[in-house]
Parts: structure tokens; sequence; C-alpha cells
């Protein structure tokens, strides 16, 4: 019986300890999106939809370096000029090389072969901020298509060693960031999932940008939870409902 009231007593001391770290890790989280760095960062685009046009329309206008690595080199050479004169088409590969920040803006089929493309097995994205807003979902019904268990961001983050996954921008269609800050659009949250501060810093900055509030919700541990109400949303907005409506108000 000692026995067993001494294990359950250092099991919980084992929780207690984890739960302080856990704190200790959101309350430093928390101070730094609270702080306002407004420096021009260097961004790399990883694609040339919709979503890598919005968000690099935006981070252009707020005068970041932006440059654009696709599949397809006209393709990013004709959103590079639709962005503007300061945004540079470049090989996938180049797209890497010292940034801030790069943005994998690619379907989630086609991760694998982006990732390969630019090296990241080898540390290509060592200590780089990897936005990842990807949706592993079957299209129009929401349902994951990872494994039980398992997140896409996790799974970028084993395929790019040494990169700092930050999953972000994925709740979101693109034309949310289409509208420059102030220009009328509804201020909306990005929750955001991370294990380094760093990169979360790096990336609410960005989330500031193009109109949104930044809001850590965990870190990659958490991240599945997040990509699971990806699928939930999309599900609701397919079957002709207001995801929004679905979610209870906070009133004060």
């Amino acid at each position: 019986m000692g026995f067993v009231i001494t294990h359950l007593a250092s099991h919980h001391r084992a929780l207690d300890t984890h739960r302080s770290v856990r704190n200790a890790f959101f309350t430093v989280a928390a101070q730094l999106l609270s702080i306002r760095r407004e420096v021009t960062m260097r961004i790399g685009i990883l694609g040339t939809g919709t979503l890598a046009a919005a968000l690099g329309e935006g981070w252009a206008r707020a005068g970041h370096e932006v440059v654009i690595g696709g599949r397809s080199q006209a393709k990013a050479e004709e959103l590079a000029d639709r962005l503007g004169p300061g945004v540079l088409a470049v090989a996938p590969r180049e797209a890497v090389i010292r940034r801030d920040a790069v943005l994998l803006a690619v379907s989630w089929d086609g991760v694998e072969e982006m990732l390969g493309s630019v090296g990241a097995s080898g540390g290509s994205l060592e200590g780089t901020a990897l936005i990842d807003p990807t949706n592993a979902v079957a299209h129009g019904v929401g349902f994951l298509l990872t494994e039980h268990g398992e997140s896409m961001a996790k799974r970028i983050a084993g395929q790019a060693p040494g990169a700092h996954v930050v999953k972000a921008f994925h709740l979101f269609p693109a034309a949310q960031w289409t509208t420059a800050p102030g220009g009328g659009a509804a201020r909306v949250t990005v929750a955001m999932c991370g294990d380094d501060l760093g990169a979360l810093s790096v990336v609410s900055e960005l989330v500031r940008d193009v109109g949104g509030t930044p809001a850590v919700l965990g870190s990659l541990d958490r991240v599945r939870q997040p990509e699971e109400v990806a699928g939930f949303v999309i599900g609701l907005a397919f079957a002709g409902f207001d995801p929004s409506s679905a979610v209870p108000r906070v009133t004060s």
C-alpha cells in the first residue's frame, strides 16, 4: 500500500512539474505575442495558389521581402509579377535559403514532393519558422485523412528536421487576407500551435500584418485538435451551415 501511495505521489509531482513547464512556456509565448516588432522579414512562399497569393500580397504590402517558389516556374513568375515589383520568383530551393519564415502553401498531398524539392530532409529549413496551413481533409465532408492520432504538422516536422513548424492560417479561406488591415474586414483570431517561441513570435507578427490576431493554442503535441476543427468547419460549410453559428459566443 505504501508503495502505491508513494508511486501516486511521484506521478502527481511529475504532472505538477509538467503543468508548471507548460504554463511557463505559454506565459512567455503570450509576452512574445504582445510585442510588436515591426521589422522587415525575408519570407519564402512555396506554392502559387490562392493562399500564396493572398498572404504574399499582404506581407509585401507590409514591407517584407517576399519570394515565390513553385513547381511551375512560369506560375511563380506570373504570381510575382501580379504581387508587385518587390516580389521575386525563384527556384523552390532558393525560396527557403536564409529566410525568417517559409509558408508551405501547397495542398496536403503535395507536401512531401515540395519538401523533397527544397532538400528539407537534409536540413535546408533548419532553424526556420515553417508555416503549415495545410488541411488533410476529404473534400466537401471534412474527414481527416491522416492516420488516427497523427497530425499534418508533426508529419511535416518529421520531413523537415530542424525546422520550427507552426500551424497557422488553416481555418480561413484565402479571401480573408485580401483586404488591407483596417480596410473594413472583420479582425479574426488565428489559432497557432508550435514548439519554438522564436518561430511563434515571427508568425504572430505575420498574422498581425494581414489583419489577424495571433493566439497560441499550444505546442505541436496539441496540433491535431485545430486540424480536426478545420474538418468540422469544412464539413459544416459544405453542408450549408455557417460554422460560426455552431460555436458558442463568449459574453462578458
